[in-house]
């Protein structure tokens, strides 16, 4: 199975188009949040619906730059994974919508007691490999370094990751924080802002043989 992730797109259409190539060859394709740039409805409609026009194989989180009817607009569509789980080619997929406060407040935040809520009502089938989208990155990561060198990750999104083990966590939100690390066994993967080009590709196998690749694409790779 092949997956393309985008995060941080902000509305950029003509970026948007320009991936429309991996777009279409995807089996899946997770957008990590931040699909618009502080937008509502109307916008994520348009991008959505140009998405669903290259690849009918969606899910999505919004991230703090999403307007929260933005959010009800991924759940009415049927394609959000905010604070819900979904089956898909025996694999389970979940995730987290929103971010840790920001230092200018955005629309779509969370403290860390609402993100723990969510995961704690969770209920995950164990029998089937999991893949995780969150907009908010876990601590400790290169994902979640900033510039200035200090992290913002979710520690309470790092503790779920240790104790669930997902084996890929899709997430965004540090535009500086591009690459792929590890907690345990579960890779964290930032492909970079959709906005420049960026995604990530992840072949899976059989979720029986549990083999996988991740390849970050740059903007000239495509």
């Amino acid at each position: 199975m092949k997956i393309i992730a985008l995060t941080d797109l902000h509305g950029g259409i003509n970026a948007l188009e320009s991936l429309a190539g991996p777009l279409r060859s995807a089996d899946l394709v997770l957008l990590c949040g931040d699909i618009t740039h502080f937008g509502h409805k109307r916008e994520m409609e348009d991008i959505l619906q140009l998405v669903l026009k290259i690849n009918s194989s969606v899910f999505a989180v919004s991230g703090n730059c999403d307007y929260p009817d933005s959010e009800i607009y991924l759940e009415k569509s049927g394609i959000s994974l905010n604070a819900v789980t979904c089956a898909f080619r025996g694999y389970t997929l979940f995730g987290l919508s929103g971010s840790l406060p920001c230092p200018g407040k955005t629309p779509n935040e969370y403290e860390e007691e609402e993100y723990e809520a969510i995961l704690d009502n969770l209920v995950i089938p164990r029998e089937t490999p999991l893949l995780m989208v969150s907009h908010q990155p876990p601590y400790g990561t290169l994902n979640d370094e900033v510039s200035s060198g200090f992290h913002v990750g979710s520690k309470v999104i790092r503790n779920y990751i240790e104790k669930m083990q997902p084996l890929i966590c899709f997430t965004g939100h540090i535009h500086e924080g591009i690459g792929i690390d590890h907690i345990g066994k579960t890779a964290i993967v930032n492909p970079g802002p959709a906005s420049t080009g960026r995604y990530v590709l992840t072949e899976l196998s059989e979720p029986a043989k549990d083999v996988w690749t991740i390849r970050l694409s740059s903007p000239a790779q495509h």
